[in-house]
């Protein structure tokens, strides 16, 4: 039996695990040496007042009791489980209420993937640090390990890979993962949206612009790239790009600049 094959069998067990583990699952209290820790690693959490730390803590065991983190070779760590949590509360905090209905489970691999999601051997190909499923691995989203701490430890490389990944389910939510989130933009702000987006990529591919050069793949990884650069350097961003900053603002109801 081939490696893909066995890796689609082991995440299908895992989505039916996940789906009974959750079922009517509590949430738990906020455990109080985890505060600390936000305050260490997580510096989105560190600019918060204490009453939105206090929230920004409720909303990620709200995360926790809905979605199953499993860790692949390697042992589930505490502040895996913090930095995943933190990753995905990030994005949505603008929010008062926010429920990832798109997502059941997330797999922890301990460095980056191919495209047949091994990790267990060398090669140019294994460059993928995270992924969300789709078609038989839907609902499910892989991460891995050096690039969850990665995203964290550095505060002004403009890039965190989990939050690009969940800023991916923010734009899957109205059925297509094109870059365009149609849910949380009105109407009026969709076609200035994709005007600014294809010229800044445009920008991009001409070496005229300081959002890295992944962005210009295509309209999906272009918004989860400039998010990323959003949430990790707002003030830089916003002197850089001011209309993109202010429509990112509108979509994630967060104003993250001094």
């Amino acid at each position: 039996m081939s490696v893909s094959i066995l890796l689609f069998v082991a995440l299908l067990i895992f989505g039916i695990y996940a789906f009974s583990k959750l079922k009517n699952k509590p949430v738990e209290k906020f455990p109080k040496n985890w505060h600390p820790l936000l305050l260490e690693h997580v510096h989105f959490y560190r600019d918060l007042s204490e009453a939105d730390q206090k929230l920004f803590q409720k909303r990620m065991m709200l995360f926790l009791s809905e979605v199953t983190i499993e860790a692949v070779e390697i042992k589930l760590e505490e502040l895996d489980t913090i930095l995943i949590a933190a990753s995905a509360v990030i994005p949505v905090f603008g929010f008062k209420e926010w429920h990832y209905k798109n997502l059941s489970g997330i797999i922890l691999y301990p460095n980056n993937f191919n495209g047949d999601l091994e990790f267990d051997h060398e090669g140019e190909s294994k460059v993928i640090s995270g992924l969300v499923g789709s078609g038989r691995f839907e609902k499910q989203m892989i991460l891995s390990k050096r690039a969850l701490y990665h995203g964290f430890e550095n505060d002004t490389d403009k890039s965190n890979t989990p939050v690009h990944e969940f800023v991916h389910l923010i734009d899957k939510l109205d059925g297509e993962t094109d870059g365009v989130p149609e849910r949380l933009l009105q109407r009026q702000y969709i076609t200035p949206w994709l005007k600014l987006m294809h010229e800044e990529m445009e920008a991009i591919q001409n070496n005229d612009s300081d959002i890295r050069p992944y962005g210009a793949t295509n309209e999906a990884e272009f918004f989860a790239v400039a998010s990323e650069y959003f949430f990790e350097r707002p003030d830089l961003f916003k002197k850089k790009h001011p209309e993109l900053y202010d429509l990112l603002v509108r979509c994630f109801q967060q104003d993250r600049a001094t």
